[in-house]
């Protein structure tokens, strides 16, 4: 099993930058896929980014392909969030999740670990 808690949202004007933070515990964090999801008010849960278990692979969400980036540091374990120029619409609470298998990741159903959220606004 792993715990995760994330850290690093706030309140920030459109176009400014956020890094998220997620640490794990348990055993063996390189033995998971990490993924970051978000979820809006009155909306369902969405995938945003994933990276693989040794950060040689990235995937995105069109919505954030090229603002966001995805890392991950087995040493410290902790994945985090890059996020730059953002816009209102990121608005959301953040969610990291582990998972064993790449299968289907971006549903978060799939996903059997997850952390508390860490809320992100955007102001215009």
């Amino acid at each position: 099993q792993v715990q995760l808690v994330e850290s690093g949202g706030g309140l920030v004007q459109a176009g400014e930058s956020l890094r998220l933070s997620c640490a794990a515990s348990g055993r063996a964090f390189s033995a998971y896929i990490m993924g970051w999801f978000r979820q809006a008010p009155g909306k369902e849960r969405e995938f945003v980014a994933i990276i693989t278990w040794n950060g040689d692979s990235t995937y995105y969400a069109d919505s954030v392909k090229g603002r966001f980036t995805i890392s991950r540091d087995n040493a410290k374990n902790t994945v985090y969030l890059q996020m730059n120029s953002l816009k209102p619409e990121d608005t959301a609470v953040y969610y990291c999740a582990a998972r064993r298998f790449m299968t289907n990741y971006v549903a978060p159903n799939e996903y059997p670990y997850w952390g508390q959220g860490t809320q992100v606004t955007v102001s215009s």
